[in-house]
């Protein structure tokens, strides 16, 4: 592949969020983005707000003013004062023990995901977000899978590198024109996205919960700021996701997607990390495949012949 479409900042074939910076102060008001001193008590709030008191063994009714749990009753369950529990989520304590994050995780019904994310904002040595370039030799692997659709996202989901087939397969990322190359710009701004991805709610909440977990980890990141700041500003919708407090990790599983050509294709996918450096979050690569002898397989091969370059 032609090098020569590169972006500088990455070093793939991708495109930053440039010149957003300008929009990174506004960030701060969206549930603590860029205020490690806010992040862990906006993210606990969000949480005691999804659950239901019954769930829980606490008494209901129409009377309760309070979506989900009282602090109080977070507090009871969780076994800590309520005066620690207001100061936790008030940033005015943002480094409670592993004991106390495991019984609020408990009392909250986390997952392995949230109960992660949980312990990174109230980890107050998280570092600047990595300085990733995408190497030829990364370049190289996602050529020679030709056959399959792949392509690489940063933690802000920026697209910085593709094959032939992942290009067309996601909207055409090749030509800057067709789509944004950001993941979650593209599913907040451009109504093309609802098109290509039938599960679209699905997927907005998975971009909306991996900038929660990149956002977590690198509150000093500027650019990450700015594009949650735009988002939140442009979609309603991104707002009332990221104020559920939702969390994803990258992991494997099934989408579909709907392709002007290939039609309607449940492919399976798995994601593979590359590390920035040892024990630093990196890109991921994204790669999709179908069962061979589908119709997904005969659909994937011919769009691999038809996205070759001529």
């Amino acid at each position: 592949m032609d090098g020569a479409d590169h972006n500088e900042q990455t070093g793939g074939r991708g495109q930053g969020t440039g010149d957003r910076t300008e929009k990174g102060a506004e960030a701060g008001a969206m549930s603590g983005v860029g205020d490690s001193r806010r992040a862990l008590g906006s993210f606990l709030r969000a949480r005691r707000g999804r659950v239901v008191p019954q769930d829980v063994g606490l008494a209901g009714g129409r009377r309760r003013r309070v979506r989900g749990l009282r602090r109080e009753e977070l507090a009871q369950l969780a076994g800590i004062s309520v005066d620690y529990y207001v100061r936790l989520e008030q940033g005015r304590n943002t480094q409670p023990s592993p004991e106390v994050l495991d019984a609020l995780a408990d009392a909250l019904g986390l997952d392995a995901a949230e109960r992660r994310h949980l312990a990174t904002l109230a980890d107050a040595r998280r570092g600047p977000a990595p300085t990733v370039r995408v190497s030829p030799v990364l370049q190289r692997m996602l050529d020679a899978m030709s056959g399959l659709p792949a392509f690489a996202t940063n933690h802000r989901l920026d697209v910085v590198a593709w094959n032939d087939l992942g290009a067309e397969l996601i909207g055409g990322l090749a030509d800057p024109a067709r789509r944004d190359r950001n993941n979650a710009r593209y599913l907040f701004r451009d109504p093309a996205s609802q098109e290509l991805h039938p599960e679209w709610q699905d997927r907005a909440a998975e971009a909306v919960g991996q900038l929660r977990v990149a956002a977590g980890r690198y509150p000093e990141d500027t650019e990450l700021a700015a594009l949650i700041a735009e988002l939140s500003t442009h979609s309603a919708e991104f707002r009332r996701i990221w104020d559920s407090g939702e969390v994803v990790m990258c992991g494997a599983g099934r989408k579909r997607l709907r392709h002007p050509v290939a039609g309607l294709l449940t492919l399976d996918y798995e994601t593979l990390h590359v590390p920035a450096a040892p024990g630093e979050t990196g890109l991921v690569v994204h790669v999709f495949s179908a069962e061979e002898g589908s119709g997904e397989a005969v659909a994937l091969a011919r769009l691999a012949t038809a996205a070759l370059p001529a």
